[in-house]
């Protein structure tokens, strides 16, 4: 697998995560410059540079603030893998919509939970004051800075000042 290569707007702001080959090709027709880089080197018989692990476009990209869409595996990133009744950390999760959907819950980053299969069993069809159990943390919906990091267990050194500009607020 190639490296990946941070994204930042003009203004710093995260955009998204590429490959390498998407980025040398956006470095050498100047519409980005490299800000940080790697140990590795990118060779081809006319050139060869420093890999670069974090790049800056040259001008600024207006787009809508999207937001996080509702799956999985962000659900468990966002809790970090752990069971948010009991607090076991573990990798085999289940979701839980704290409100159950046949009692008016719904299907929203503000109602689902990571829980561990025990919880998740013992919680059943009930809410947590039925089931007499609380919730580590209320959830919430997760930034989109999560996003840069969902597909990476260890985050480049050189991205971690970037992304904490952007960190998650309550999360």
């Amino acid at each position: 697998m190639y490296p990946s290569v941070l994204v930042l707007n003009h203004n710093y702001e995260p955009l998204n995560v590429c490959q390498i080959r998407r980025a040398i090709v956006l470095i050498l027709n100047g519409k980005a410059e490299v800000l940080e880089t790697d140990s590795g080197v990118i060779r081809s018989p006319s050139f060869s540079m420093i890999s670069p692990s974090v790049i800056r476009l040259a001008h600024l990209v207006r787009r809508p603030r999207s937001q996080a869409k509702l799956t999985r595996k962000r659900v468990f990133v966002r809790d970090r893998h752990t069971c948010q009744y009991c607090g076991k950390h573990t990798w085999e999760l289940t979701l839980d919509h704290v409100i159950p959907r046949h009692k008016g819950g719904e299907h929203a980053w503000g109602n689902v939970v990571s829980a561990c299969k025990t919880c998740n069993q013992k919680k059943a069809s009930y809410t947590p004051k039925e089931a007499g159990m609380k919730l580590l943390k209320k959830p919430c919906q997760p930034s989109l800075t999560s996003d840069y990091c969902i597909y990476h267990l260890h985050i480049p050194e050189e991205w971690q000042k970037y992304l904490a500009f952007f960190a998650p607020i309550g999360g």
